[in-house]
């Protein structure tokens, strides 16, 4: 079992447990939320040393009387992706931790897939300057497969020193299931590695005998779940639900009925993707538990599965739970209804209050992951598709899923060549790799977005995050990718020639160095523009990102071109 960073004097915290000496802290008159027992009920908890020594009456320095209110553990977020955050690692914590999140448990497969193991050091360094506890699982897949062109490559040997980190807790989502199951080799060294802890897997929709083959091969975990019967035959097995509630994948309501008190330690809340709009107008994990409990569940549970079910199941032992010897970070609510998070507290010292962090930023160096955008010059004949038939496959989306349909349409013909059609909303969409400038593109077409005119383009493009173009027309198409490369990394919109709106990432070309409050901005401009334009969906952009991600059925796009997720091969464009 890992331990939390703590250092502390064993007499001296005996000493504090037995009341031989005033504690640090008495927090008086709290509603204990103790998901260890399933209680909830009025002590006083003293703390010392940053850690909770006791309960009761103690002697202390420092008083802070909560008059009732309810006392629970810091929140974990057991799957992330901070980059999906668009906001630096430290900016990330300023926003996160007034919410209630105290831990997190990333995969920096985004950053990875853009700058390898500088990639994750970045993200890993914000531990010195923030208040939040950042763990890691080791990408697994960097690439995520054959089919597209990442900016690294992780072997096995690259990940080995890893596991001597103690801010490492094991591998992550294993999204190459079908190297698993077709016994690759390279997936295979990876799994082998000495010092995983756990390995995290990523299998939508995988069933019967080859589940059977990817749990027995070490996969302990899924957030891919989006029905009830998915989650339960992979709970069968011993794998741990990660129940997900992200900003486009949203499977809370259709995995809770799933809960029971038998196996609820086999379960926890993640939100793997969560994007600006939605930390700002919705929050974290307070928000997770939150509609959970309002869903019917039990308080002690909800929690539990954002607290104590995460800490055991990446075995640290001294965190997520109110109880003598688990360090004190601890979260202020003033009731289950609204939710609002008036106190946290980091290591036993107030951090935030009322919404606002009281810790000053300090800056992270960011060099090693800039400047990542390169690509070959771009015009609008770069786009061109020569027509070779009456009918195409097209990425059809579907709502609130990053899972697409593979639909057969007729396609528009100008000129002896495909073009997009947006009255029948068919549009071109392509990637460009963007990292060596080797000139791939992959071309296809998706229906789904209901964009009538102009084009948008973005850096954040899962999972090798290459430069990913939607657009009614050529032209507007090719001005996007050139302001795309001006900016190194971001989403622009282009309509009629001009660029309307942009959003800067610098940062790997995955996160801004902005504010949250300046980066939400922009992003509701671009909503507003988008729905102008003929879509109705929310954020398109959050959908776009998911299109050249060839480990989620059924059809997508990379660089190398357009791949059938089901038959894990790249297809022509044109039915045959």
């Amino acid at each position: 079992m890992l331990e939390s960073e703590v250092t502390f004097d064993l007499a001296e915290i005996i000493r504090a447990a037995r009341g031989e000496k005033r504690v640090d802290l008495l927090i008086r008159n709290a509603r204990i939320v103790n998901v260890l027992s399933g209680e909830i009920y009025l002590t006083n908890v003293a703390i010392d040393g940053g850690l909770i020594v006791g309960f009761g009456d103690y002697q202390a320095i420092q008083n802070i009387d909560l008059e009732g209110k309810y006392l629970a553990p810091g929140f974990l977020d057991g799957h992330m992706h901070m980059e999906s955050s668009m906001i630096e690692p430290t900016e990330f914590s300023r926003v996160v931790v007034p919410k209630g999140t105290t831990t997190v448990i990333v995969d920096p497969h985004e950053i990875a897939n853009v700058r390898g193991i500088e990639g994750i050091k970045y993200i890993l360094r914000a531990n010195k300057v923030v208040p939040l506890d950042i763990y890691a699982m080791v990408p697994s897949c960097v690439p995520a497969t054959p089919l597209e062109t990442s900016g690294a490559k992780l072997t096995a040997e690259d990940i080995v020193p890893s596991f001597t980190k103690d801010r490492v807790l094991g591998l992550g989502e294993l999204m190459d299931f079908p190297g698993v199951l077709n016994k690759n080799p390279h997936v295979l060294r990876k799994m082998k590695v000495k010092g995983i802890r756990r390995i995290d897997g990523h299998a939508p929709g995988l069933s019967g005998k080859d589940l059977y083959a990817y749990v027995a091969a070490g996969a302990v975990s899924d957030h891919e779940c989006t029905t009830f019967e998915e989650a339960l035959e992979k709970l069968r097995l011993g794998m741990y639900i990660m129940i997900r509630e992200g900003s486009v994948t949203r499977d809370l309501d259709a995995l809770l009925p799933l809960v029971t008190p038998v196996n609820m330690r086999r379960c926890m809340f993640v939100t793997d993707d969560r994007e600006p709009l939605d930390l700002v107008n919705e929050g974290h994990m307070s928000f997770v538990i939150k509609k959970a409990i309002s869903r019917g569940m039990d308080p002690t549970v909800a929690f539990a599965m954002a607290t104590i079910n995460t800490a055991e199941y990446f075995g640290l032992k001294n965190i997520g739970a109110i109880a003598p010897g688990y360090i004190a970070d601890l979260v202020v609510i003033d009731n289950f209804n609204d939710f609002n998070v008036s106190m946290v507290f980091k290591k036993g010292h107030l951090v935030a209050k009322d919404g606002k962090p009281l810790f000053a930023l300090r800056s992270l160096d960011a060099t090693p992951v800039m400047n990542t955008v390169n690509i070959p010059p771009i015009d609008p004949d770069t786009f061109k598709i020569e027509a070779k038939g009456e009918y195409i496959n097209v990425i059809g989306l579907v709502p609130q899923q990053i899972i697409t349909r593979k639909l057969k349409m007729k396609t528009k013909i100008e000129d002896g060549y495909a073009v997009s059609d947006p009255e029948n909303d068919i549009l071109k969409m392509v990637v460009i790799e963007r990292h060596n400038a080797t000139g791939n593109i992959g071309k296809s077409f998706a229906t789904g977005f209901g964009i009538k005119k102009g084009a948008l383009a973005s850096t954040v493009a899962h999972d090798s995050h290459n430069l990913l173009i939607l657009g009614a027309n050529d032209n507007d198409m090719a001005i996007a990718a050139k302001r795309i490369q001006e900016l190194q990394g971001g989403q622009v919109i282009v309509v009629d020639g001009k660029v309307v709106a942009e959003l800067p990432l610098p940062i790997g070309g995955l996160m801004s160095d902005l504010p949250l409050h300046e980066v939400k901005e922009r992003l509701d401009k671009f909503d507003e523009i988008t729905a102008e334009l003929g879509s109705g969906m929310p954020h398109p952009f959050m959908t776009l990102s998911f299109m050249a991600l060839p480990v989620i059925p059924e059809l997508k796009v990379t660089d190398l071109g357009l791949v059938d997720v089901n038959k894990f091969e790249i297809i022509d464009i044109f039915d045959t």
